[in-house]
């Protein structure tokens, strides 16, 4: 059985109560990124805690439909247990919910080693691998979405917030009537997960909310806690907040970019004829050589790959650019110690542990073996005889993650091994589900 390290539990209770909380939320993401949790009352919080937090390990398969994919270990082993241990330096009140923090787990199984498909424990032992490699990782998370309002009148139920066009980068109530974006951003800052700047995006109800960058592991725990709140307080507000990559035909898609760095500014070389260091370069070229396995973490979704395509603005290619946005890996202008890349493959319904681990994972093995990228792009992108495509389809990226083993082992077999299985009965679900399309391309001719 599990044995924790409980010496500081009952130190963190008795703040907790002296600061008016009296119930601590307990979650940790599943593999879609899901807040999976607990409410647990402050009064009992140490003993109940001590041991860890039961539940069922078959939480990681479950569906947005509420149905449960086996993987080994889970349903078909009976339905086992794991156990989550509160880290306790991710305490934070919830500052739209008074009397309530938020606390992020650790997943472990019963006898105490790590739960194989956590995916902040993937992140962990990926951070770890780079460190003893390279160096401290950092990473900015930047987000999109949008806002949703309830309509009688739409199919869906849902319309698009805000509707009215050519409202990129404003702000206010122009593009927002409710100004439900500058209200977002400030609770979202009392929350102290570093949020730091707002703005609307190019297509109607979009907007983009940026994080500070930090420690790749603090990065994705705030984003993590970001994309929750966002929905969180879209639906206190009657609204639905939605990270789906491509939710509308006429529009465009929301994207998750990354910005990524090293804590000793080895990303830097003033002597280079682009400023970019021998390690930058290989960086550039293990993430562009391990893109089509990355973009099954960073592009997880069948709808994801209905965001790509020309003239989209987001990647098509794989491909680099030096401060060129229709890159897959733009190349920020400043230097010294703000030498940056922007991974600008993700969208935005990837794991965000998962969506950074990807990328970890991909840098490393460029340093690692020395993986020197072609060419930058110049001019704009998107012609194929350029550079090659990136996967077209959630398939594709599973069968290039499956065939990546040196990119897969630095995630996990186990891992990777329930995350295909996952995946793939997303794939075979919707091969055999009657859409609207179909039914209005063919039910009025045929």
């Amino acid at each position: 059985m599990a044995h924790f390290d409980t010496s500081g539990l009952r130190p963190a209770q008795d703040r907790l109560t002296a600061d008016g909380i009296d119930v601590v939320r307990l979650g940790y993401a599943d593999l879609i990124g899901v807040d999976r949790g607990r409410d647990l009352l402050v009064d009992h919080f140490s003993r109940t805690v001590g041991g860890g937090v039961a539940f069922c390990r078959s939480v990681y398969g479950t569906t947005p439909r509420g149905g449960v994919v086996d993987f080994e270990g889970g349903l078909s082993a009976g339905l086992p247990d794991v156990v989550a241990f509160p880290d306790l330096s991710t305490l934070r009140p919830l500052p739209w919910e008074p009397g309530v923090a938020h606390c992020i787990a650790d997943v472990f199984n019963p006898d105490g080693t790590p739960a194989a498909e956590s995916p902040r424990q993937v992140l962990r032992s990926l951070c770890e691998q780079f460190e003893a490699e390279a160096a401290t990782p950092i990473v900015g998370p930047e987000l999109e979405f949008y806002l949703l309002t309830e309509s009688a009148a739409s199919p869906s139920g849902w319309k698009r917030y805000g509707e009215g066009t050519g409202n990129v980068y404003t702000a206010g109530r122009k593009g927002d009537p409710e100004n439900v974006l500058l209200q977002s951003l400030r609770q979202l800052g009392d929350y102290g997960i570093d949020v730091v700047a707002a703005n609307h995006e190019f297509s109607s109800g979009q907007f983009e909310i940026n994080l500070w960058h930090g420690g790749a592991l603090d990065a994705a725990d705030r984003a993590h806690r970001f994309k929750d709140a966002v929905k969180e307080l879209a639906r206190r507000n009657g609204h639905l907040a939605t990270f789906m990559p491509k939710p509308f035909n006429d529009e465009g898609g929301s994207g998750y970019h990354l910005h990524f760095s090293l804590a000793d500014g080895s990303f830097d070389d003033p002597s280079s004829p682009d400023g970019l260091s021998a390690v930058a370069h290989h960086a550039i070229g293990g993430i562009l050589k391990h893109a089509p396995a990355i973009a099954a973490v960073a592009n997880p979704t069948i709808n994801s790959y209905k965001r790509f395509g020309p003239d989209t603005l987001a990647p098509w290619l794989i491909d680099w650019g030096l401060d060129n946005r229709s890159a897959m890996v733009r190349i920020p202008p400043e230097r010294g110690a703000a030498s940056r890349l922007e991974l600008r493959l993700g969208d935005a319904s990837a794991n965000s542990y998962l969506a950074i681990a990807g990328m970890l994972a991909g840098a490393l093995l460029g340093i690692r073996n020395r993986i020197e990228p072609p060419d930058a792009l110049v001019g704009y992108g998107y012609d194929p005889a350029r550079s090659a495509t990136l996967p077209r389809s959630l398939g594709e990226a599973l069968d290039a993650l499956e065939a990546d083993a040196e990119f897969a082992g630095l995630l996990g077999k186990p891992f990777v091994d329930v995350f295909l299985a996952y995946k793939r009965d997303e794939i075979e679900r919707f091969r055999t589900w009657i859409t609207d399309w179909e039914f209005q391309e063919y039910t009025y001719h045929i």
